[in-house]
């Protein structure tokens, strides 16, 4: 079968101890027929551990952790991601205190920060968007600032809100400006009060160009912006209806051919689907959208 390879750091690949060459967000692919079990290694450089795994049937059903496997139209995608450093000692980056509560920032092969105060000693797991945070008071919470990232914690260590994006105001209600990385720049400006997400606007930075029409409307649809703009009049009135037509997909691929997109649908815990879909287009508007 066609494997394609993926990797979230440049990485060299090896099979079967052979070096084959680089991976990285771009696809490489070669043919590998799971009966034969090869064993497969990615590894990257500047002191992380490599991912290593056999290439058999059960590794189809069931990958192990940093990995995601995405199955297309006769082929399959491996994904490596989340490689822990080599050096497991632990290195404290930093300590805050703020009144009883004790922050203690560090690394152990994943970026971690202890929380501890006399609700006891938590731990709440980070990106590496937190190495360098800040951490201050927010009512009875507290909010971590990292780079295009940011984490509520309450007071006992409990994550009550985390999302990527900056924060705009920390005052009676928090608001930030949340990435969607599509096409289109699509952000979304959102209001927490009191933990809960009450308000949610978006906003849109570029209009799609003729190669990325289909992506565009198909991306749109998934944040739950507004479809409209990219449909005929016959279609107008099952504008809302298109999300549930679709189905509950996470992501939208690009393909080979303007009109076919790829939808792609979780089937288990690191396990998706991509199903195709292909749009008509008329008058620069979709007159139909048709699975294939």
């Amino acid at each position: 079968m066609r494997v394609y390879f993926l990797s979230e750091k440049q990485s060299a690949l090896f099979l079967g101890g052979v070096y084959l060459g680089l991976v990285d967000g771009f696809e490489r692919s070669t043919q590998l027929n799971p009966d034969d079990g090869i064993f497969c290694e990615i590894a990257p450089p500047n002191g992380y551990l490599p991912v290593r795994f056999r290439f058999d049937g059960n590794f189809l059903l069931d990958p192990p952790p940093n990995v995601n496997l995405y199955f297309t139209e006769n082929a399959v995608c491996v994904y490596c991601f989340g490689f822990l450093s080599e050096n497991q000692t632990l290195r404290v980056l930093f300590q805050k205190r703020i009144g009883g509560t004790l922050f203690t920032l560090y690394r152990q092969g994943t970026l971690q920060l202890n929380v501890e105060n006399e609700t006891g000693f938590h731990i709440v797991p980070l990106s590496d968007a937190f190495e360098e945070c800040n951490i201050i008071p927010y009512g009875h919470d507290f909010l971590v600032e990292g780079d295009g990232a940011f984490l509520l914690l309450s007071y006992d260590g409990k994550t009550v809100v985390k999302s990527e994006g900056k924060v705009l105001d920390a005052g009676d209600t928090l608001r930030a400006e949340v990435p969607f990385h599509d096409s289109m720049g699509h952000s979304a400006v959102c209001e927490w009060k009191n933990g809960e997400l009450v308000s949610s606007a978006i906003r849109t930075a570029f209009e799609p160009s003729e190669a990325t029409f289909a992506l565009a409307l198909f991306e749109s649809a998934l944040i739950g912006a507004d479809c409209t703009p990219f449909l005929a009049d016959n279609l107008l009135e099952k504008a809302d209806a298109l999300k549930e037509f679709l189905g509950d997909y996470r992501s939208v691929v690009l393909t080979g051919e303007q009109d076919k997109v790829g939808l792609v649908y979780e089937r288990k815990e690191r396990v998706f689907d991509v199903r195709y879909y292909r749009i008509s287009v008329e008058s620069g508007k979709v007159t139909n959208i048709k699975p294939i």
